[in-house]
């Protein structure tokens, strides 16, 4: 039970005491709320693993007649009313609901009556992760999201604890599942993007409403979350720039493949600290060179690297998404708590800092795809105006066999400031000879 505060002193209020490491022999108990794909999941591990330190309690789910599970022990008490979570013995709320509300409030209730709170919600998180961290610490409790980020993958648990005496300094991995799925298809059959996102709906790996993963949203949550864990920088969603994979077709990858490379969506974050604090963020299709591990994923499979000024590069890399690798990420968690002596303020991670600039400016080489109705003067006119800016050309490639109605060719550019090149962009795309608007991909050559 949570002991109330007394009000009858002057004395400084104390803080909240530590919750004591499970006694040998005792078990943690565990309430989940949400029992979906991801709450079976964990539910089925818990309850297999019956000689842990884990003991699932509760279950808080809505239409609960038509959820219940009778293969699960029968101790379990199952309840549609989240008050009756928050009045029972579970010494950790597993939340699984997903979405801002009204999981966000229901993990302030949770750690506000004194339970630690284990979540997988990557927008709860990257929007509002911060103040639930202070709350966290205020009240003495933890919480854990390493299910949040990448499924099964220990990215988040890795950079906190495993990189916790270096300095991280960039963040950059394929951190959705869909997108990764589309791209490889494309670059493997030669398909479309329209082809490829139809298969990945079929499969189940894509929504009938696939914005939310092709546009980047997805992908930049979770880069916000990462920034937040390993940069220690405090940034909302929409700072960070999203640019859509929909653009990408197949002469891409035939263009890519000449040049040693592929595509892939790809979420950066770089900090730089001299006199300021500057943050370089960005989700966007890429180009990356064939011999990189990144380009090696496939399917559904995400990669995490944090780079620091010691350690270098370390990777995560794994299956992201469904049930079961989420679960392994939610029971580590749990472990997590399990083993720990308690959550007062010095054993979370410290208060992230507000960058004082936040920009999806990098100065990287740059590829360009142009669809035009072929003309002569065409190259002169758009070597003219990047002359303009200070940009130079680094290669020129023209695949056979494209009408002369909607010819097909790249430039390669040396490095530039993305900024720059925009501004080289919006001129280049008022010329009259586009079928298209062109296609501007960075290259990360690390």
């Amino acid at each position: 039970m949570v002991k109330s505060r007394s009000t009858k002193t002057k004395k400084p209020a104390k803080k909240p005491a530590a919750k004591k490491a499970v006694s040998a022999g005792a078990k943690l108990k565990i309430a989940l709320v949400g029992f979906g794909t991801v709450g079976r999941s964990v539910a089925k591990i818990l309850c297999q693993d019956t000689n842990g330190p884990l003991l699932l309690t509760h279950i808080c789910n809505r239409r609960i007649k038509k959820k219940k599970d009778a293969s699960l022990p029968k101790h379990i008490r199952w309840t549609e009313n989240f008050d009756d979570v928050l009045a029972s013995d579970a010494d950790v709320v597993v939340e699984l609901i997903g979405g801002l509300q009204p999981a966000g409030d229901w993990v302030r209730k949770a750690l506000r009556v004194g339970k630690s709170v284990v979540t997988a919600n990557k927008l709860l998180i990257s929007e509002a992760g911060p103040e639930l961290l202070d709350l966290a610490r205020k009240m003495g409790k933890r919480l854990e999201f390493g299910a949040s980020v990448a499924g099964g993958i220990p990215a988040i648990i890795g950079i906190q604890e495993g990189l916790a005496g270096d300095r991280l300094y960039k963040i950059a991995g394929i951190l959705n599942g869909t997108c990764n799925f589309i791209l490889t298809k494309m670059e493997k059959d030669g398909t479309s993007f329209d082809a490829a996102l139809k298969e990945a709906q079929a499969l189940g790996y894509a929504e009938a409403n696939p914005s939310a993963d092709v546009d980047g949203l997805d992908a930049r949550a979770k880069l916000v979350i990462l920034i937040q864990a390993g940069l220690r920088l405090r940034v909302r969603s929409e700072q960070i720039l999203c640019r859509s994979i929909s653009s990408i077709a197949a002469v891409d990858f035939m263009y890519a493949s000449s040049l040693d490379s592929t595509i892939r969506q790809i979420s950066l974050a770089q900090k730089e600290t001299n006199k300021t604090v500057r943050l370089a963020a960005a989700v966007q299709p890429a180009l990356i060179p064939a011999a990189s591990l990144m380009a090696h994923a496939q399917g559904s499979q995400n990669i995490v690297t944090a780079t620091g000024e010691f350690g270098g590069k370390t990777m995560f890399s794994g299956y992201g998404a469904g049930g079961d690798p989420t679960a392994v990420a939610v029971i580590s968690d749990l472990y997590a708590i399990a083993r720990s002596t308690g959550a007062s303020a010095e054993a979370l991670p410290g208060t992230a800092e507000v960058p004082d600039s936040v920009s999806g400016d990098f100065t990287v080489p740059h590829y360009l795809r142009f669809i035009v109705r072929d003309r002569p003067g065409i190259v002169a006119a758009l070597a003219t105006i990047l002359a303009k800016y200070d940009i130079s050309i680094d290669a020129l490639l023209q695949k056979p066999g494209f009408p002369h109605s909607a010819l097909s060719f790249v430039m390669t550019l040396e490095a530039c400031d993305s900024a720059v090149l925009n501004r080289a962009l919006e001129e280049i795309g008022r010329l009259d000879f586009h079928v298209e608007p062109p296609l501007c991909l960075p290259i990360f050559l690390d």
